[in-house]
């Protein structure tokens, strides 16, 4: 579900948050007395009743002791006031910062040291095109965004004090707006897709300073691991005979910060369905678990939403699942007819456009209706004096993003750029699907971030496809940097619904994605690539389902909880084979009988897959920073995101082979390169204190889970965050889980079924540290049990009632 810059976002902007605002936080230090009371009078209401302008019909809310939500309502429509009221009162923060990341206005909230962040997301302009969206909207988009409007703000009025944040930062929360809600969506285009097209560029550049044949050797389109649904194979690069690179290299390989742990961190997710003849209640059933940036609060919000007309016990629409903060929507869940899950699909949802200037002047640009200038946008990025200002440039194919090697601008086409108000439309039609067909329909004009869709009915129909807008490319496959100058490439348009892949109820009754390629030939042209994960994941998830005959939801959760590591077994061989070859190295030695007895999983106590892992991650981090060095200084803020997705394929080939004339830069032979490799194991333990047996991968995989507010005050970390304990899982398994990154919920579920439904989520529900229920249910999360997915016994019940008055749209 992450510019690859973009993907590693949640982490940089919490670094950054605190060296902008812990000045701020030691300033109110001595406000204790005021902050303390503001922390108190800034929890949410939980029982009694709420008067409110603009409902159509009372909403009860009753919450379990998890403080999950039951709403009922008498429509729709109320459900979303209802819902904007408790996103309001438990997570008006996170909304806020979503919808500032988005417009690239954090500026305005911490200050002109926020304007690096802030730049490269303005340029896209977001706050203008989600008001424009807002204005063209139709009465029935406009009514929902209203409703919800309404609700945040009569929640944000309804609280005794603004949220606790704000008061440690001396700042006020500013009321929510129809375009803010359009807005949260487009913050999650930023965390899912690629906002400067650096892929391509990436690829040009290493074309440019590398050759094709070398560029086409490290950044594959896959690896023998894919695991697409339809069995399709792509072609092996070839391997280049020797490196031979536009510049002069020197013998000194630089080293990151960091490495040799230097993983990029796939914002992605894990699905997979089951038909009906697989269950024992003949329905179909699906797993769901979306990876991302792990914080406290969890980007989920859970609830149940329940529409009854007044004057009948029956509903007509009964929702569970999580919600994200900011919208209305049910994100991923059940209606008891369809339930459905996202993963990251990677598809190619954005194209470098190179600008050809018209006589020279770098303000105007060629195009297929002739020569146009540049539109220029000043844009004051905060209201303090000193805070920056920039200028815009856009094209009519989009922003202006950057300069190439030759000076050229390059403008950047994106599919965000067309998002308006259906997606409320469209969202609220998905949740009331009532059958996989159906929901097939609706997802192809869903403009959310391009998702793997797995859904599923309770006729144990089952189906996978693509969510979101994608591009009908011509005359370009959109993997390098492109002229549109004269017409015989571009867009025309987005692929109609006949148009887009979908495969359902396949013979075996299994289907799987984990954001790797899913398709081959023509389907695939179709889709592109977007920079695929790796297929290790794929590949396990396919495995662990062809492995059984019939399932539950616990043996779906079980493949979820599957930490085995089957990838690092030529790692591990790899591994023995070189301690093999150095046997009269003492502290050498003494690695061996961990290794060989490492279990094969990303296990707490387990040594050995941590010296496996620690050797695998060096070795591939000093392959490509040896090769890649010429194009570390032309990608300035990219120089950490040279690494391929697909990497463990050129790798292991390398590694395999060794040929002669691949000798890594900066190393006299293979055996070097392994020897620079072994030497970084060695240091890691001595970084850790030395001793072996403590040199397990729970010490490592420990969590740092974080608040916005203890990043940037770290001394309130033991009130805001939860515990630093050691979990299993790693990136290259089905348990994807890392210090702060990972498994963002875990969802089965059998539409029909949802009393059998399992989910968990870290962090929990609530964003207020005196919340009975923070961080309530997180240990279920980090344990791994089966519980509940629909709320249990009610713990507290409140209402919101109508009051004299009239939504304003």
């Amino acid at each position: 579900m992450e510019a690859k810059t973009d993907r590693r976002t949640g982490r940089r902007v919490l670094a950054w948050l605190g060296g902008i605002a812990g000045v701020v936080v030691v300033g109110v230090a001595g406000l204790g007395g005021w902050v303390a009371w503001s922390l108190n009078a800034s929890l949410p209401q939980l029982e009694g009743t709420a008067t409110i302008p603009g409902l159509s019909g009372p909403v009860t809310v009753e919450r379990d002791e998890n403080g999950v939500p039951t709403l009922t309502g008498p429509d729709r429509v109320s459900l979303m006031y209802g819902l904007g009221f408790l996103h309001a009162q438990e997570r008006y923060f996170q909304m806020d910062l979503m919808r500032r990341s988005a417009a690239g206005e954090l500026s305005s909230l911490f200050g002109p040291l926020a304007a690096k962040f802030d730049t490269p997301r303005r340029v896209h302009r977001f706050r203008d095109r989600a008001h424009a969206a807002v204005e063209r909207s139709s009465p029935e988009q406009r009514a929902m965004l209203a409703a919800y409007t309404a609700g945040v703000n009569a929640g944000l009025d309804g609280l005794k004090a603004a949220p606790f944040e704000y008061a440690l930062l001396r700042q006020h929360p500013q009321p929510w707006s129809l375009e803010d809600t359009l807005l949260v969506v487009d913050a999650m285009y930023f965390d899912l897709q690629s906002s400067d097209g650096w892929d391509e560029r990436r690829l040009e550049l290493a074309m440019d300073q590398l050759g094709p044949l070398m560029a086409n050797f490290l950044y594959p389109k896959g690896t023998e691991l894919d695991a697409p649904l339809d069995g399709s194979t792509l072609p092996e690069p070839p391997m280049p005979a020797s490196y031979t690179p536009a510049i002069k290299m020197g013998q000194a390989v630089p080293r990151q910060d960091g490495a040799p742990d230097n993983e990029a961190m796939i914002r992605g997710s894990n699905n997979w369905a089951v038909s009906g003849a697989l269950t024992g209640t003949g329905a179909a059933m699906v797993a769901n678990d979306m990876h991302l940036g792990l914080r406290t609060p969890n980007t989920w919000y859970r609830a149940r939403m329940v529409v009854k007309p007044a004057g009948s016990d029956t509903p007509t629409l009964d929702l569970v699942g999580v919600t994200l903060p900011g919208n209305p929507l049910l994100v991923v869940g059940s209606n008891r007819h369809v339930a459905w899950g996202y993963t990251d699909a990677y598809v190619d949802t954005g194209d470098v456009v190179i600008l050809e200037p018209v006589d020279g002047d770098p303000d105007r640009y060629k195009t297929p209706d002739g020569p146009k200038t540049l539109e220029k946008h000043r844009q004051v990025l905060c209201p303090a004096p000193t805070c920056p200002s920039i200028t815009i440039e856009d094209s009519d194919w989009g922003p202006v993003i950057g300069t190439d090697a030759q000076g050229h601008k390059l403008a950047y086409r994106w599919v965000a750029h067309d998002v308006g108000a259906e997606v409320m439309t469209a969202g609220a039609a998905l949740e009331q699907a009532g059958s996989v067909e159906e929901a097939v329909a609706i997802a192809h004009r869903l403009p959310i971030p391009n998702e793997n869709m797995m859904v599923v009915d309770t006729k144990g129909n089952l189906a996978w496809t693509v969510v979101g807008l994608v591009p009908r490319r011509f005359g370009h496959d959109g993997t390098l940097p492109t002229s549109w100058a004269d017409g015989k490439a571009g867009w025309n348009g987005y692929l109609s619904p006949a148009e887009v892949p979908v495969i359902a109820n396949p013979q075996n009754g299994r289907l799987w994605t984990a954001n790797t390629r899913v398709v081959g030939g023509d389907a695939l042209a179709k889709l592109g690539f977007g920079d695929y994960a790796l297929g290790s994941r794929a590949g396990q998830i396919r495995d662990d389902l062809l492995a059984k005959d019939t399932f539950t939801e616990k043996d779906l959760l079980a493949i979820q909880l599957d930490d085995r590591a089957p990838m690092l077994d030529f790692w591990q061989r790899l591994m023995l084979q070189a301690l093999g070859e150095r046997a009269s190295d003492q502290a050498l030695a003494n690695l061996v009988a961990p290794v060989e007895s490492w279990g094969g999983r990303a296990a707490i106590p387990s040594v050995g897959y941590r010296l496996v892992r620690t050797f695998r991650s060096a070795l591939v981090d000093r392959l490509y920073q040896a090769y890649t060095a010429p194009l570390a200084g032309p990608a300035g803020d990219h120089a950490n995101d040279l690494i391929s997705h697909q990497a463990e394929g050129p790798a292991r080939r390398l590694l395999t082979a060794r040929p002669a004339g691949l000798v890594p830069p900066g190393y006299k032979s293979w055996d070097a390169l392994i020897d620079a490799a072994l030497k970084d194991v060695r240091e890691r333990i001595a970084q850790n204190g030395g001793d072996i047996a403590h040199f397990t991968w729970g010490d490592r995989n420990r969590l740092a889970i974080r608040h916005p507010i203890s990043n940037i005050q770290p001394l309130l970390s033991p009130y805001l965050d939860p515990p630093g304990e050691p979990v299993a899982g790693d990136l290259y398994q089905p348990r994807v889980t890392a210090p702060s990154f990972g498994a963002s919920e875990r969802l089965v579920v059998s539409p029909g079924h949802e009393d059998t439904g399992l989910f968990h989520m870290p962090t929990g529900q609530s964003g207020h540290p005196r919340s009975p229920y923070y961080n309530k249910g997180h240990e279920d999360w980090v344990q791994g049990r089966a519980t509940p997915l629909l709320p249990g016994a009610t713990r507290w019940r409140m209402t919101l009632e109508p009051a004299k008055g009239a939504l304003t749209p």
